[in-house]
């Protein structure tokens, strides 16, 4: 069994979503089921700074996730919020519309790791932006809710 790499964090700095107009902020990652080429799920290790989101809220059609909190204090924004401590996990079902994030509101970093399906093509809901991504393969591309299409 290959021993994966567990220097590789890839830092990101927040930017403003051309589509939503949302800035989730800066956060880290470290792709680990890439290292050793797995297809049918993903791996990653993802480290949210104070002030700072996971992503949209959002669900998908095709694809399971899961989140293991490994350190620090996260809110699990759904419907309601729950906060999530070190030890704490959540999953979400493909096709279960409850839309989901998770947000560092405490004064640490957090670290979690998120494993998720890995389907060739999906669709992946954001509801508080009426805004729904249709990928296939590397192609992506956009529509409101409606199925009006959302031009590049």
């Amino acid at each position: 069994m290959p021993k994966l790499d567990v220097s590789r964090w890839t830092e990101h700095a927040g930017a403003v979503n051309r589509l939503s107009g949302q800035n989730d902020g800066p956060f880290s990652e470290l792709v680990l089921g890439e290292q050793e080429r797995l297809t049918q799920f993903g791996v990653r290790l993802e480290r949210l700074p104070p002030g700072s989101r996971s992503s949209h809220r959002h669900w998908h059609e095709t694809e399971d996730e899961f989140a293991y909190v490994l350190a620090g204090e996260l809110v699990l924004v759904e419907d309601q919020e729950t906060v999530l401590r070190a030890g704490d996990a959540a999953a979400w079902a493909a096709g279960d519309a409850l839309a989901h994030c998770l947000e560092n509101r405490s004064s640490e970093d957090a670290v979690y790791l998120v494993i998720g399906a890995r389907a060739h093509s999906g669709v992946v809901h954001y509801p508080d932006h009426g805004i729904v991504l249709h990928h296939e393969g590397e192609v992506r591309r956009f529509t409101r809710t409606d199925g009006s299409p959302i031009e590049p």
